[in-house]
């Protein structure tokens, strides 16, 4: 722990950060302004160094940022100035970009990374407000309201999404993942309210003030590093609690005109907390022992199929050749076996039904399906036949092992073309399918299981399961989940369901009806 505090207090960016800014204070006429620059020098780039590994270009990149924010309290010139502030905007733009880099390596997976890097995002916002503030732009507000705007941007979007990203390597739990949107989605929400809403900043603020609390209750029940690491952390989230009540006064003040509360107030007591308790204890707090990421790394193989089929050869029988290698087959009934070794004996029924709230969106994407020929489901509920047939898919094109393509049509329409294949993973065997996509593919990676004679299909749970989008090299989870469950009905008949959600609200249901054919079965 000792060594983390000195490696990260006695470098090369956090010396020369410190420096500035004790220099900083001897130059700043109004002692407030010191509350952003104590942010520029010092807790922006000592919590950089903790996410990711510092190399020379970004400390040499990172003293020209911080030597800028410095003579800008020297340089009497406001064309130097707004070169000054031009250099720091350039430094956030980078950061926000290897935010979005972080994010679209992994995608909508583990809330913790997702704030550390909508955290970065939102540093790019705050420098944009500084530049405004610095190069006098009018932005409908007032200087100070400019700044603070700033300011706003540096300690509540980027410091706090840091920190509770840093918290959630140590801490997840349904609560952690619920009030991790709503501290995200908080200074968008706050900013939009002050701009044309007042009624959304109160009811952002109140929402805020629920999610802090439970922050506040979680640290508490969270095991840290060290006895002084708890300490700092909780007192850092604790004093966030006291400080959100000024906001919600100065918020009810925009909203209904009651409880005044003065911009002073707000900067004294509401800024100063901030800036000195919260900023500067939990940076110190998460130095003296950075939790390392959870996050695992895809090593799952993935379709290289793009665009349309190619490589398909011989027609298959079946969707899986064995199904024993996923699930124990003696739990099952034997139609359910049957089905997926012998798909081809079987006939498909499905009725598609959209929710009311997605129904818009899948008519307009049901422009491009229909050229695509590809998740190209029908707009209406009626039960209707899926032809298909399953083909083998050359290994060398699409990169897995045994791949099979199983295309359905609706009359002469192509409604998926899904090429199946499957991996194991620590002694677990998945199945692996891809849909090509434009210049893409879809892939989900499902993992089965029988419960009473049912078997279920989910891309839900750790490890692989989820719905990803290939993209060249990169593999991005999609805020997607699928589930399945197939059960008999009786001998040679089968229904099925599948349902779709997106960020956790259905939006697809299919029922199938699965019959043997007659000669198949005779």
């Amino acid at each position: 722990m000792k060594a983390n505090l000195k490696r990260s207090l006695f470098n090369p960016i956090t010396l020369a950060g410190m420096l500035f800014f004790i220099a900083s204070i001897i130059f700043t006429a109004k002692s407030y302004l010191l509350m952003l620059t104590a942010a520029q020098l010092v807790f922006v780039p000592i919590m950089l160094q903790l996410i990711f590994e510092v190399k020379r270009k970004h400390i040499i990149f990172t003293w020209i940022a911080m030597l800028s924010i410095f003579l800008l309290q020297v340089v009497p010139s406001s064309t130097g100035q707004m070169v000054l502030a031009f250099i720091y905007v350039l430094f956030t733009f980078f950061v926000a970009f290897y935010g979005l880099k972080r994010f679209f390596n992994r995608g909508f997976t583990n809330w913790a990374e997702i704030s550390i890097d909508i955290g970065m995002m939102y540093l790019f916002i705050g420098g944009l407000w500084f530049f405004a503030y610095v190069a006098k732009i009018d932005t409908g507000f007032s200087p100070l309201i400019t700044w603070l705007t700033a300011i706003h941007f540096h300690y509540s979007a980027f410091l706090l999404p840091i920190s509770l990203g840093f918290f959630g390597r140590l801490h997840d739990s349904k609560w952690y993942r619920l009030i991790v949107p709503i501290i995200l989605a908080g200074p968008m929400l706050v900013a939009i309210g002050i701009t044309a809403l007042p009624l959304l900043e109160f009811i952002s603020v109140l929402l805020y003030i629920f999610a802090i609390f439970t922050l506040i209750v979680l640290a508490y029940r969270t095991s840290f590093a060290s006895t002084v690491q708890a300490v700092l952390i909780r007192t850092s989230y604790s004093i966030l609690g006291i400080t959100i009540f000024f906001s919600l006064l100065y918020a009810t003040q925009n909203a209904f005109g009651h409880w005044f509360v003065s911009i002073d107030f707000m900067l004294r007591f509401h800024g100063l907390f901030n800036s000195i308790l919260f900023g500067m204890l939990g940076v110190v707090g998460w130095v003296l022992a950075p939790p390392e990421t959870k996050q695992e790394i895809f090593n799952f193989p993935v379709s290289q199929m793009r665009g349309t089929l190619k490589g398909a050869g011989k027609r298959k029988s079946g969707l899986v050749d064995d199904l024993s290698v996923f699930v124990n087959t003696k739990t099952l009934p034997k139609t359910i076996v049957d089905f997926y070794e012998q798909t081809d004996q079987y006939q498909l029924f499905a009725s598609v039904k959209w929710a009311t709230w997605f129904k818009p969106l899948a008519s307009c994407y049901k422009i491009i399906s229909t050229q695509l020929q590809q998740l190209n489901l029908p707009i209406s509920s009626d039960l209707t036949e899926m032809t298909f047939k399953i083909q083998a898919v050359d290994p060398t094109v699409d990169g897995r092992k045994n791949p099979r393509a199983w295309i359905r049509r609706v009359k002469n329409n192509i409604v998926f073309v899904a090429i199946y294949s499957q991996h194991e993973t620590k002694g677990r065997t998945y199945m692996n399918i891809a849909l090509p996509l434009p210049y893409s593919s879809m892939i989900g990676i499902l993992q089965l299981e029988v419960v009473d004679g049912i078997l279920i299909l989910s891309s839900e749970g750790k490890g692989d399961p989820g719905i990803y989008l290939a993209v060249g090299k990169t593999l991005f989870k999609l805020p997607l989940s699928e589930h399945f469950l197939i059960k008999e009905t009786g001998s040679g008949s089968l229904i099925a369901q599948h349902k779709m959600r997106i960020f956790g609200i259905p939006f697809l249901q299919i029922e199938y009806k699965i019959i043997q054919n007659i000669v198949s079965a005779g």
